[in-house]
C-alpha cells in the first residue's frame, strides 16, 4: 500500500488529478459540448420507513450506519434542492440539504455548514483540466449520498465509514476519454471545518478500458487527530471495479484498506473490507441486487473510535442483503431491502438489555429526483 501511496503523491504534486468519483453519476467521459443552458436546477427527496428485528426501545439503529439509520419511523434520509452552473470554461453549484442522514452524519460539522451537501466554483486552467475549491462530494468509494445513484438502499459498512463529503481544492485532468485523474488537498477526512493545523492530500485514477469495464483507484493520506492530540497519521485506499457483463447483468468488486497511528504512535492500527455486487435487471422496471460485505477494524479504529485504545476489541463483521427495485417512472424508484448482520461478538443491542450478535432490518423507500 506505502508504494501506492507514493504514486499517489506524486500525481498530487504533479497536479495530474480528477474528478470526484463516489457518484454513480461520475464516470469517465471526454469533455462535453456547453450546455445550451449553463444554469440548471436539480433536487432529490428519499423518504422511508425502516424496521429492525428485536429492536431495543429506540429509534435509531446502530451508530455505525447514518443512512436510513431511524427505524419503525417514517421519515426522510436526505431532501435536496440546489443550483448547477457549467458554460464549459466555468462551473460551479450550491445545494442544500436536510434530513436523517444528514443529522447523523453532519452531527459534528459547524451548524452554519451542516446543511451544505456541496458549494464549489471552478475554471478550467487548460484544456482537459479543472480546478475546483469548496465542499463537493468524496473522491472515495463506490457508493454516493443519494441513494438513487447506488446499487442497494442502504449503504455498505464500508460506505458508511468512509468519507461522503469533502472539503479542499480539487485539480482534474482527462488524460484520454477513458483515462481520468484527480488530484485533491483537503481539510481531513470527511469534515468542512479544519480541526488542526495540518492539510490531507488525496488521489484518485478512473479507468475505462472498455464500455464495460470501469476501474478505481482513490487514496487519502493525513493527520486527523484534534490539535491538542499527538499526531496520528492516516493512510487509506480505495479500490473498487464495475463490470456490465450483459444488458441484464453487472457485477462490481470493492476493498479498502487503511492503517492509523496507535496510541503512543507505537504501531499502526489496521482496517480492511469486502464488498460483492451482483445487479440483475428482472423486467423492464424491476431489478434485484444481491449485496456481500465483511468488515474488520483492530481495535475498532474509525468505526468505533477515532482513538481507539490498545486494550479495546477488535470489530469484525460480515453480512448480506438483498435488494428489490421497481421504477414506475424515469424519475422515480420504489425500493424494498433486506439485511443481516453477523459479528464476531454481541455487539448488537436488542430488548431488554441484552445484546447479540446477529441483527437483522427491512428497509423500504420511494425516491423521487428531478
Amino acid at each position: 500500500m506505502k508504494h501506492f501511496l507514493t504514486l499517489g503523491l506524486l500525481l498530487t504534486t504533479a497536479g495530474a488529478a480528477l474528478a470526484q468519483a463516489p457518484s454513480a453519476a461520475d464516470s469517465v467521459a471526454a469533455t462535453p459540448p456547453p450546455a445550451a443552458n449553463p444554469l440548471t436546477f436539480y433536487g432529490f427527496v428519499d423518504g422511508y420507513y425502516g424496521f429492525d428485528f428485536k429492536h431495543p426501545a429506540t429509534n435509531t439503529r446502530p451508530g455505525f450506519l447514518y443512512s436510513h439509520n431511524r427505524q419503525n419511523e417514517f421519515t426522510v434520509n436526505q431532501g435536496l434542492v440546489g443550483l448547477r452552473y457549467d458554460d464549459g470554461r466555468v462551473r460551479g453549484a450550491v445545494g442544500l440539504h436536510a434530513g436523517s442522514y444528514v443529522a447523523a452524519n453532519y452531527a459534528a460539522e459547524d451548524p452554519v455548514f451542516k446543511h451544505i451537501y456541496e458549494a464549489y466554483a471552478g475554471f478550467r486552467p487548460f484544456q482537459k483540466a479543472w480546478l475546483d475549491l469548496g465542499i463537493f462530494s468524496s473522491h472515495i468509494g463506490f457508493e454516493s449520498a443519494l441513494s438513487k445513484d447506488n446499487w442497494t438502499l442502504t449503504r455498505s459498512l464500508m460506505a458508511e465509514n468512509s468519507p461522503y463529503y469533502e472539503a479542499g481544492a480539487r485539480f482534474t485532468y482527462e488524460v484520454a476519454p477513458q483515462l481520468t485523474l484527480t488530484g485533491l488537498v483537503l481539510n481531513g477526512w470527511q469534515n468542512i471545518r479544519e480541526t488542526n493545523q495540518g492539510k490531507a492530500l488525496g488521489t484518485q485514477i478512473q479507468w475505462k478500458p472498455t464500455d464495460k469495464l470501469l476501474i478505481n483507484s482513490s487514496t487519502f493520506l493525513g493527520n486527523e487527530q484534534p490539535q491538542d492530540s499527538l499526531r496520528r497519521r492516516r493512510y487509506f485506499h480505495n479500490f473498487y471495479l464495475t463490470y456490465a457483463a450483459t444488458e441484464r447483468l453487472a457485477l462490481a468488486a470493492v476493498f479498502d484498506v487503511g492503517k492509523q497511528q496507535s496510541a503512543g504512535r507505537r504501531g499502526y492500527d489496521t482496517w480492511h473490507t469486502a464488498a460483492a455486487f451482483v445487479k440483475l435487471k428482472l423486467a423492464d422496471k424491476l431489478s434485484g441486487t444481491l449485496r456481500g460485505e465483511y468488515y474488520y477494524a483492530q481495535r475498532g479504529v474509525i468505526i468505533s473510535s477515532l482513538q481507539p485504545a490498545r486494550t479495546d476489541a477488535d470489530f469484525r463483521v460480515a453480512g448480506g442483503s438483498l435488494n428489490l427495485d421497481y421504477a414506475p417512472a424515469a424519475n422515480v424508484l420504489f425500493r424494498v431491502e433486506g439485511r443481516y448482520l453477523q459479528a464476531q461478538d454481541a455487539i448488537f443491542q436488542q430488548r431488554d438489555a441484552q445484546t447479540a450478535d446477529g441483527y437483522g432490518n427491512l428497509t423500504t423507500s420511494v425516491a423521487l429526483s428531478f
